[in-house]
C-alpha cells in the first residue's frame, strides 16, 4: 500500500510574488512497497513487504518512481553475507543498485532534474536502502536523464556496471586514443561496459570471454576476443597493453594481466580484498590490515613489473554518467537484458542467477 501526503512548494521570487516549483504540487510518498533482507542467505531470505517507510529527503536527494531494476552480483554476494562486517548491523536491508523510472520528488537544492522526468542510474555499492522497491531515494549526482531510445528495463542494466568500467578505465588509468586496452573476463556487464567505452574512446582493446560471446563483443569494436575455454589467453593475445582490466580476479588472470601490461600501465581488479578481510577479521583490524594488503601489492608491483595496481569499485560520477546516456543513446553502449521477472518474482529472479541458469543480465520490472 502507498501513502501520499500532497504539498504546495512554493518560493518567493523576492518581489513579493510566489514562483511554483515544477508543477506546483508534488506527491510525497510516506510508504511504498520494498523487497527486505531481514538476514543473511540464500534467496528464500527476501521478503516482499506491502508498507514500507520512505525517509524524507534530503536537500540534495530525489525520490524516483522505480519502474525496473537490474540485479547485479553485487546484490546476490549481499544478500549471501558479503560485506558482512559493515551491513549486518544495518539489516533489514534493501538490495538493489541500478535504477530506472520518474522522478517522484526532489530536495530543495536539486537544481538539474524535474518532477515527472524520466530519469536512470546507480547507487553507491555500500548504499543501505537500495532500489528494489517502488519508491527509491538516490543523490542527484547519481541519476541522470534516461536515454529516450531506452525502454526503462534496458536502461536499467546499465548504470551500474558501465560506472564500474568508467570508474577503472578512465578515472584510474585514463584511456586515450591509441592505447590499447585489454578486458579479461569481456562477457559479464561490466567487461561489456568496459569494451564499448574504450572502443568509444579510440582505443584497440582485446578481451578474454566465453565462445558464446565472441561475436557480440568483436561487433561491438573489440579487435581481438579470445575463448579462454578452448585456447591459452595468455600465448594468444599478442604484445602488451596500456591497462588491463580483470573483472574475474583470481591469482592466475591476475599473473596474466600484470605479465601482458607495458610499463607504466594500471592493472585494475574488481575483486579487491577489502569486504572479504573486513569480514573475517571486523571493520577495525580488517580495513587497516586491507590497506595494508593494497599498499604491498601496489608498491610490489611498482618495483618489480613499473606498473600500477588498484582495486577497482563503482563510484557515483555525473560526468562519466552522462556519458554513459550520451553513448546509449547513440547505440554505442548497451548491457543486453537476458530476462525479466516482477518484482514479486525477486526470490526467482536471484535463484535463477545463483544457479546460473541465466548468463546475462536479469531485469526486474515494477508495476
Amino acid at each position: 500500500m502507498m501513502r501520499f501526503v500532497w504539498r504546495r512548494i512554493e518560493i518567493s521570487s523576492g518581489d513579493g510574488e510566489i514562483s511554483k516549483l515544477g508543477f506546483g504540487k508534488r506527491g510525497i510518498v510516506t510508504s511504498c512497497r520494498a523487497v527486505l533482507l531481514p538476514r543473511f542467505g540464500g534467496p528464500e531470505v527476501l521478503e516482499f513487504h506491502e508498507n514500507v517507510a520512505v525517509p524524507d529527503l534530503k536537500p540534495n536527494h530525489v525520490l524516483v518512481r522505480a519502474r525496473a531494476v537490474s540485479i547485479n552480483p553485487l546484490d546476490t554476494r549481499m544478500r549471501s553475507g558479503y560485506g558482512r562486517s559493515i551491513f549486518e548491523p544495518l539489516l533489514p536491508l534493501i538490495l538493489g543498485r541500478d535504477i530506472s523510472g520518474e522522478v517522484a520528488a526532489v530536495g530543495n537544492s536539486v537544481k538539474s532534474l524535474t518532477f515527472g522526468q524520466e530519469v536512470f542510474g546507480a547507487l553507491h555499492p555500500t548504499a543501505v536502502r537500495g532500489t528494489y522497491t517502488d519508491y527509491a531515494i538516490l543523490a542527484e549526482d547519481e541519476l541522470a536523464p534516461k536515454p529516450a531510445s531506452l525502454s526503462h528495463v534496458e536502461a536499467s542494466a546499465i548504470p551500474f556496471a558501465a560506472l564500474t568500467a568508467w570508474r577503472a578505465l578512465k578515472s584510474t588509468a585514463r584511456i586515450r586514443v591509441g592505447q590499447r586496452v585489454l578486458v579479461i573476463g569481456g562477457g559479464g556487464a561490466v567487461g561489456f561496459s568496459a569494451i564499448q567505452l574504450a572502443v568509444a574512446a579510440g582505443c584497440h582493446v582485446s578481451t578474454t570471454c566465453g565462445g558464446e560471446s565472441i561475436s557480440r563483443i568483436l561487433a561491438a569494436g573489440a579487435e581481438q576476443a579470445v575463448d579462454y575455454t578452448s585456447e591459452d589467453a595468455e600465448i594468444a593475445l599478442k604484445g602488451h597493453f596500456d591497462a588491463v582490466l580483470d573483472t574475474i580476479g583470481v591469482p592466475d588472470t591476475e599473473r596474466m594481466g600484470i605479465s601482458l601490461l607495458k610499463r607504466g600501465g594500471h592493472y585494475m581488479t574488481l575483486q579487491g580484498e577489502a569486504a572479504s578481510v573486513t569480514d573475517r577479521y571486523g571493520l577495525a583490524i580488517g580495513l587497516p590490515m586491507a590497506t595494508a594488503i593494497l599498499l604491498k601489492k601496489q608498491m610490489q608491483y611498482r618495483y618489480s613489473h613499473g606498473i600500477e595496481y588498484w582495486w577497482n569499485y563503482m563510484r557515483a560520477d555525473a560526468e562519466g554518467l552522462h556519458e554513459i546516456r550520451r553513448l546509449s543513446e547513440a547505440g554505442k553502449l548497451q548491457v543486453p537484458v537476458d530476462k525479466t521477472f516482477p518484482i514479486s518474482q525477486v526470490r526467482e529472479a536471484h535463484e535463477a542467477k545463483d544457479r546460473r541458469r541465466i548468463p546475462g543480465k536479469v531485469v526486474m520490472e515494477i508495476d
